[in-house]
């Protein structure tokens, strides 16, 4: 009879591993600080609340000038010529000025990439990390 039950357990525990394996589920901290749990596909299970906006982190490197506010939620359909575009903007810079952008002190995203994209595969911490700056630092 107690041959019987550790063979259940173990059957039991076979079960949950597939279930859980075919979801990913990974935890993720909301704005308020609860843990939200999503699946790998971005959308959030259980509550019914899908995280809309991608939070970035604007770091400056070399001779670029430093922002005053580093985060910033986005939008996931924006393009990273758009990020380019409104951190010009925000800078001040004149029209003819570049402006580079590295992920994860790396590589330049293609400007045509999706900021969804990217933090699916480079995002850490909740976050995607963008270093910017005026002249080639990476790449």
């Amino acid at each position: 009879m107690e041959d019987e039950q550790p063979s259940i357990q173990k059957q039991d525990s076979q079960e949950i591993s597939k279930e859980i394996g075919e979801h990913e589920l990974t935890s993720e901290n909301s704005v308020d600080g609860s843990t939200v749990q999503k699946t790998a596909d971005n959308s959030v299970d259980g509550t019914g609340i899908q995280k809309t906006k991608i939070d970035v982190l604007l770091k400056a490197t070399g001779n670029a000038p430093i922002m005053k506010q580093k985060k910033w939620t986005i939008d996931p359909d924006k393009k990273i010529a758009w990020i380019i575009e409104f951190v010009k903007k925000y800078l001040k810079f004149d029209p003819q000025e570049s402006l580079f952008l590295y992920v994860n002190q790396a590589f330049a995203p293609a400007p045509d990439q999706t900021v969804r994209n990217l933090y699916n595969c480079y995002g850490t911490d909740g976050k995607l990390i963008l270093h910017y700056c005026k002249s080639q630092a990476w790449g």
